[in-house]
């Protein structure tokens, strides 16, 4: 785990914590397919603060990050880039819970997406 109390969460970080929870038997009624994406993000909230964080999935309807510090309810701006693109998406954050290490779970669903080239 890093260092840095309000860093990046790493690909190891993310690992740790879905081993030590394991699956849910829990059915999340949901209507689409989840897929697993560990890539870096940012999440710019409502008061402008940027917020490092990691993705766990995502569908065609919303997406799940990993995080340090809580974030609330509400609409954020999600950040994500490849080499030749950069990607946001308006995203509502519907819920944020603790998990270890410091770090926390957020989920929430596609606003909007904006796409432009590098």
């Amino acid at each position: 785990m890093s260092n840095d109390p309000f860093g990046r969460p790493e690909l190891n970080d993310l690992r740790s914590v879905l081993e030590s929870i394991g699956k849910s038997d829990e059915d999340h009624d949901r209507t689409a397919e989840r897929l697993q994406l560990s890539v870096p993000a940012e999440i710019k909230t409502f008061r402008g603060n940027t917020i490092s964080a990691m993705t766990r999935e995502i569908s065609r309807f919303g997406i799940g990050l990993m995080h340090k510090g809580t974030i609330a309810p509400g609409e954020v701006t999600i950040c994500m880039a490849s080499d030749t693109r950069e990607f946001e998406y308006r995203v509502l954050i519907e819920w944020c819970r603790p998990v270890e290490n410091g770090m926390f779970f957020s989920g929430g669903r596609f606003l909007s997406q904006k796409t432009s080239d590098r």
